[in-house]
């Protein structure tokens, strides 16, 4: 189980309400708590596992990936104050996003299509229902986040739309 793995399970336990999660596989033991709805607080308990043997780490790669990030940072910060002007519109929920109605038929919008409040911009099916996601914005599409058939996140960016 990843971080992000464990990142989108307190999120949804977040979201549920529930008071407490505990899940435990093979190596990782979790147990993720919430407060009550007035503190709304969230304390996770991760606990490895040891499993066998441990496993030697390289030493030479470490200094690498220190550069990368760096460039990776200015190229979001960039990225960020070009769309600062736009509208982000996000996925309510969590499942898989189709910008089409069915395979046979057109995408519901286009960049630099015009959309008014209301039209519907996807679908994310979640459990098997398929939920249309409607615009609550009027403006122009500026760019699609989201591939076709990609799964996505609850709060995840899907499209950017300019109000102007």
């Amino acid at each position: 189980m990843d971080l992000k793995d464990i990142q989108n399970l307190i999120k949804f336990v977040a979201k549920s309400g529930a008071s407490e999660v505990k899940l435990e596989t093979e190596d990782v033991k979790i147990t993720i708590k919430t407060g009550s709805d007035d503190k709304q607080e969230t304390t996770t308990y991760v606990q490895q596992i040891p499993v066998g043997a441990p496993v030697a780490q390289p030493a030479a790669p470490a200094p690498a990936p220190a550069a990368q990030p760096a460039a990776a940072e200015t190229t979001t910060a960039t990225t960020t104050a070009e769309d600062s002007k736009y509208i982000t519109i996000k996925s309510p929920i969590i499942g898989t996003l189709y910008r089409k109605p069915s395979p046979d038929k057109p995408v519901f919008v286009e960049v630099g299509q015009t959309i008014k409040e209301g039209d519907v911009l996807c679908i994310i099916e979640a459990m098997k229902l398929f939920n249309e996601i409607e615009s609550e914005v009027s403006g122009k599409i500026v760019k699609v986040l989201v591939d076709d058939s990609s799964p996505v996140e609850f709060d995840q960016p899907l499209f950017l739309v300019d109000p102007s």
